[in-house]
């Protein structure tokens, strides 16, 4: 056992009452000074005496649940990604668990993403060098894990003498990426010669000066979050779907949930409650009792044109000649997509619709980029991505894409609401939510790490 690991058990051994053998030196033998091993064990024993009385004593599921309301730790309110996440990283980490979805897996955003599993090179624009690094460390994880539903896939980055990027900022990005990945192979890029440029079906070559070619995943978005759910299934959790929240009344250590299942009203009782709403995040938190904290935030659209002929096998990476941002065009199934926007929406998240100036917009990129393409319209999807309030309604792409966890206290929360979140870095951001629940539920004996927990396709 290293001296870190030595140190944690001491401590948490003396907290809990404990005493030393004969003939240990903390100082010499620990590294700590009598301050710090003072306030290491009061801290220690002031949480324990919070988490027994929560266990014994304040909990109706416990010692006054007279109805005989089933009971768990964690309620996961949201069946999108991020709460299909968080409840196989609870049960996976030893909790009980309960998922409520109101109407169907991935039913909201988490079906209407660009299906991509990446790093977000974008986002080394903005600094967000963090984010990236760690996206790009889930992506190895879910090519590992789930080589069923995510695959690699070669996108392409056409450089034109109009171009608001020139090339050598474009393989700076790309080495950078590179690096962050850890120089790994599935991170590679090069740079496509001339007399290749002909395989780049129907892509404009006039005026073009550089093709840059790198590496990144694809997925379908609904059917991973609908693995993720049955592998937290798979180590016992619960799910209702479709239920409706009705309200979440908290109690002494923790909360009364109330639910509608087939028109029939349920309760269940839990000791900490996960927002995962997504854009109803804080239409959710409004029927909790008393409001938690909340955080005011922007719902910001983003519209993806699915066309009937495929346009290529792989990947384009395109710069919008209207306002410089990146737009995908992506294989998918027979056809292709082509996305994303980013424009304010306001007003109730199931009428969420991509607007005749989304189509507009993504159109005329096809056209600029493809001129010769013959395909049409199939269909079109819409999601809202959930960003913090922002007063420029223009630029949305500079604000951060880093998730916000917002509890309802610091010390031992039993609320906590997801804001934001990406579709590649789901399983971080609910092991960040574990962690911060094991302050209040305390860490229970592990089942298993979701870094090897395996995912297959539901078929």
């Amino acid at each position: 056992m290293d001296t870190k690991r030595k140190r944690t058990s001491v401590i948490h051994s003396l907290g809990k009452g404990h005493s030393l053998n004969k003939g240990h030196s903390l100082t010499k033998e620990y590294g700590f000074t009598k301050e710090q091993l003072y306030h290491n064990v009061s801290f220690i024993k002031e949480r324990q005496k919070n988490i027994e009385t929560q266990h014994y004593t304040n909990i109706p599921s416990y010692t006054n649940n007279k109805n005989n309301h089933p009971n768990y730790d964690i309620i996961v309110i949201g069946g999108g990604i991020q709460g299909a996440g968080v409840l196989q990283a609870a049960q996976a980490a030893g909790y009980t668990s309960l998922a409520l979805e109101k109407s169907a897996w991935a039913a909201g955003t988490s079906s209407k993403s660009s299906k991509l599993i990446h790093g977000g090179l974008r986002y080394l624009q903005s600094g967000e060098f963090s984010l990236v690094k760690e996206s790009l460390q889930e992506r190895s994880l879910l090519l590992k894990n789930a080589p069923g539903l995510v695959h690699h896939n070669w996108f392409h980055i056409p450089v034109y003498r109009h171009s608001r990027y020139r090339p050598w900022k474009i393989w700076v990005g790309l080495t950078l990426y590179w690096l962050l990945s850890g120089c790994r192979k599935e991170a590679r890029f090069k740079i496509v010669s001339k007399k290749k440029w002909g395989e780049l079906k129907g892509l404009k070559t006039e005026n073009l000066i550089k093709v840059f070619k790198y590496c990144d995943a694809q997925t379908d978005d609904v059917k991973l979050t609908e693995s993720v759910i049955q592998s937290a299934i798979s180590l016992g959790a619960e799910v209702r779907c479709p239920a409706t929240l009705i309200s979440a009344t908290q109690i002494k250590g923790g909360y009364k949930v109330s639910y509608e299942e087939g028109s029939v009203k349920q309760t269940a009782i839990c000791r900490f409650l996960v927002n995962a709403g997504g854009p109803w995040i804080n239409q959710v938190a409004e029927v909790v009792s008393p409001q938690p904290n909340t955080i005011p935030i922007e719902l910001v659209q983003g519209a993806h044109l699915v066309l009937d002929k495929k346009i290529n096998d792989e990947c384009f990476y395109l710069e919008s000649p209207e306002d410089g941002r990146a737009v995908f065009v992506l294989p998918w199934h027979e056809g292709s997509l082509i996305g994303t926007t980013e424009t304010a929406f306001d007003g109730n998240p199931e009428n969420s619709k991509t607007t005749d100036k989304e189509r507009e917009y993504l159109l005329n990129i096809l056209n600029t980029y493809f001129p010769d393409y013959t395909g049409t319209v199939s269909a079109e999807m819409a999601g809202l991505r959930v960003l913090p309030q922002n007063n420029d309604k223009e630029n949305f792409h500079q604000i951060s894409r880093e998730v916000q966890l917002i509890t309802d206290e610091k010390q031992l929360p039993h609320y906590l609401g997801i804001y934001g979140g990406k579709l590649t870095g789901y399983r971080a951001t609910a092991q960040k939510v574990v962690k911060i629940i094991e302050k209040t539920l305390c860490r229970r004996d592990q089942r298993i790490s979701t870094k090897d927990l395996l995912l297959k396709e539901i078929l």
